[in-house]
């Protein structure tokens, strides 16, 4: 294996991993690895929505997703993102699209009741949650009661690289062995494991393997490394920015702050140097005080340090 390997956390070439109909077993795969960790029930079948519009332009958009939809044989829909920059509000994201997905899964005039069930899977590479765990899921439980289910129709899944990184690996566990090998830098003789293991793993490197010859494949592989690195840039610019804005604001107002200290010091340093001359005429305090504004508390101490 001397040829340069794909970085399968790319979203566009993840997309091409799991999101096409010939590609479909390995979807499956995953999911199941992700459900069964979490408790859920195995898919037996789903179709893929494939997107046919992968566009230059929608591989050059900073912004845009390129996330993979499913449906199961039980009408259950999917949504699957990488996600691999920090996105902010990311919970909010997630339940953005999420909702979406939920209210267009029935027609207008409809039942409710024909609404399906939606699961969305983030997978992040950074941190998100307050959380150890590298998988979180969520459902719409009582506040007090965990065991009160509202409904199981919406499920989220947060997976978490970073975290995964930290814990000791369980090469029996399946969704172990995908996360592992969605990992950009993994050890050739670890990869070579994965894939004497898991015929399924094994079928995905040589799909991978097979992109990695593909001109076009290349192009946009490029093409979307370099849009997100772009982005990166920008966002890390702006920050800079800000940082300098921030530090210079800092500075100005500074220096306001301290001609006001100044010119209140000066002020105040005149104020007592009237205030001893008028004493030392025999001017009572209480006089020296309304004429010169500082408190009596203050001539007084003037008075006593005068003689």
């Amino acid at each position: 294996m001397n040829r340069k390997r794909f970085k399968p956390q790319n979203d566009f070439i993840f997309k091409r991993l799991f999101g096409e109909a010939e590609t479909k077993d390995l979807l499956i795969h995953l999911l199941n690895a992700i459900f069964l960790e979490s408790g859920g029930k195995p898919i037996v079948d789903l179709t893929i929505i494939e997107n046919k519009e992968l566009t230059k332009e929608l591989i050059d958009d900073k912004t845009g997703r390129l996330d993979i939809r499913a449906e199961t044989i039980e009408n259950e829909q999917i949504n699957v993102e990488v996600q691999v920059a920090e996105q902010k509000h990311m919970e909010k994201r997630s339940l953005f699209y999420l909702g979406k997905m939920f209210v267009e899964s029935i027609k207008a005039g409809e039942q409710y009741e024909n609404l399906k069930k939606t699961i969305t899977i983030n997978l992040l590479n950074f941190s998100f949650l307050q959380t150890e765990r590298y998988h979180s899921s969520f459902h719409l439980y009582e506040d007090r009661d965990k065991t009160q289910m509202l409904t199981d129709i919406i499920e989220i899944h947060f997976i978490e690289f970073p975290k995964f990184r930290k814990i000791t690996k369980d090469l029996q566990n399946p969704l172990h062995r995908w996360l592992l090998f969605l990992e950009e830098k993994l050890a050739e003789d670890q990869l070579e494991e994965l894939i004497g293991m898991d015929p399924v793993i094994k079928k995905a490197e040589d799909r991978l393997e097979w992109l990695s010859g593909d001109e076009e494949t290349i192009r946009l592989y490029e093409a979307r490394e370099f849009s997100k690195y772009e982005r990166n840039s920008i966002i890390s610019s702006a920050k800079q920015t800000g940082r300098e804005e921030g530090m210079q604001e800092g500075l100005q107002e500074g220096l306001k702050e301290g001609m006001k200290t100044g010119i209140k010091e000066g002020e105040k340093k005149a104020a007592k140097e009237i205030a001893q001359n008028l004493l030392s005429m025999g001017i009572e305090p209480a006089k020296v005080a309304r004429a010169t504004g500082l408190s009596e508390q203050e001539v007084e101490q003037l008075s006593r340090d005068t003689k």
